[in-house]
């Protein structure tokens, strides 16, 4: 199963935010078994956002962009998903400062 999202933030600290939050509303509902990854791709995330300056750009925001999958080989999932056996994980993710939209 894999996902990709966006969000944006006016600092670091909301941009973390926006992402967990666009993660937990859009991604775990719709497939569960992404709370298996959940701290892992979003650690990821946070450490793109981290490498970009304190300095924020005028007229500028932190835009994060957050995709990745997980696989698995029972089907159906197990019904305790932090049981299921996976198989691998992946996560990218992307951090720049843009135009505010």
């Amino acid at each position: 199963m894999s996902y990709s999202i966006q969000a944006r933030g006016a600092t670091k600290e909301e941009a973390k935010k926006n992402i967990a939050e666009q993660f937990d509303s859009q991604v775990i509902p719709s497939q569960p078994i992404h709370s298996r990854d959940r701290d892992a791709a979003l650690a990821a995330a946070g450490a793109m956002i981290d490498l970009l300056t304190d300095e924020v750009p005028e007229n500028q925001v932190i835009h994060i962009h957050l995709s990745g999958s997980v696989s698995w080989n029972s089907y159906p999932l197990d019904q305790d998903l932090q049981s299921t056996g996976l198989l691998g994980a992946s996560a990218n993710a992307s951090a720049r400062y843009g135009a505010k939209l």
